[in-house]
């Protein structure tokens, strides 16, 4: 790090441009470039207190009280709160290997245009489902047929452990309504909460209209030279490569542990990145009644209905692997297996 570090500017302890730093964004810009394969430009790039905020943010600016918002099923629970705190009905729109579904989103489209459509396209949460490439392209078609905004939750994107993964929506700016969402949360640390918004002009130009925007300036100005040194050293990506190889290990040893422990409890696929199992229960177990049996054998779960716009999916729970050892991993699936069969009638021999 020697010699790298600059002398601190009289702005960067000010209020900062309200797009974000102008020299965060442009280095931003090419680790995007670099991570997805199609240049980005810093004008593309809006900067955001994470991902959370960034959507209350679009929802702010996209949408009003009453308005749609089509989700896949199943989606982001929290994600769920956000659209309800602004008065938004939401509705989702089943998904298969590929992703969401397109021809019923088209077919739901015809019917009633919503403002927004939501998608986590890579690893989705809970899922780790990916969305195909020709079913991204096409919903990126959709928004302008349509008028409505995508909000790509892209927070999973670069974390792919096997194969390539789909184009990011990020790439796809240019040829529809989209708004691709990203965070350092999943790649770098959750504390710094600073992601950032890809957008094309039209949309950046309402984002900037915002009245606490023209207020405030740059929402985490002071953390985007902290993560603008990481970028421009090499050690942010020294440090995904890291993440990426833990993450592929414990995802491995859940996938192990699952095989050996819960052959005859659920079915699931493996996820090819993210962060999450998705369970599919046996015999029609009741996911919600699991969950308080999880947490008396030390263990823990998220049911399936936490998941769903409607209350559904109450045969699916979701395991998350990032968090754990691969020893921890290996002994919660175990006790979990232990603890279902002991507690719960209905699933196994």
């Amino acid at each position: 790090m020697e010699g790298f570090l600059e002398t601190a500017r009289p702005l960067d302890f000010n209020y900062g441009e309200k797009q974000g730093d102008e020299r965060f964004r442009s280095s931003l810009a090419l680790f995007l470039g670099r991570a997805h394969g199609k240049p980005v430009s810093a004008q593309e790039l809006f900067l955001t207190n994470g991902n959370s905020q960034a959507l209350d943010f679009v929802c702010d600016r996209f949408t009003r009280p009453g308005d749609t918002v089509y989700v896949e099923e199943p989606s982001y629970f929290l994600a769920f709160q956000v659209f309800r705190d602004h008065g938004l009905n939401i509705v989702g729109i089943p998904v298969d290997q590929d992703g969401m579904q397109i021809d019923i989103l088209e077919k739901a489209l015809r019917r009633s245009p919503p403002a927004l459509v939501y998608t986590i396209p890579s690893f989705n949460n809970p899922s780790g489902l990916t969305l195909s490439r020709e079913r991204r392209e096409r919903l990126a078609d959709l928004s302008t047929e349509h008028g409505f905004v995508v909000a790509a939750d892209e927070v999973y994107q670069m974390l792919s452990y096997f194969d390539e993964v789909p184009p990011a929506m990020g790439t796809m700016v240019d040829r529809g309504r989209v708004l691709s969402m990203g965070s350092f949360s999943k790649i770098l640390a959750p504390g710094l909460r600073l992601g950032w918004i890809q957008a094309n002009s039209e949309l950046m130009e309402n984002m900037l209209d915002s009245g606490w925007v023209n207020s405030g300036g740059s929402v985490n100005h002071v953390t985007s030279h902290i993560v603008r040194y990481a970028i421009d050293s090499g050690l942010q990506e020294q440090h995904l490569e890291a993440v990426r190889k833990a993450y592929r290990n414990r995802l491995v040893a859940m996938g192990d542990a699952l095989s050996e422990h819960f052959d005859d409890l659920a079915r699931w696929t493996q996820p090819a990145g993210g962060y999450f199992y998705w369970l599919e229960m046996s015999n029609g177990t009741e996911a919600v009644e699991l969950r308080s049996v999880a947490l008396e054998a030390g263990a823990g779960l998220m049911p399936g209905p936490f998941f769903s716009g409607s209350g559904g999916l109450r045969n699916f729970v979701r395991l998350s692997f990032a968090h754990y050892t691969e020893a921890d991993i290996r002994e919660g699936v175990s006790r979990l297996a232990d603890a279902f069969r002991q507690s719960v009638p209905g699933p196994g021999p």
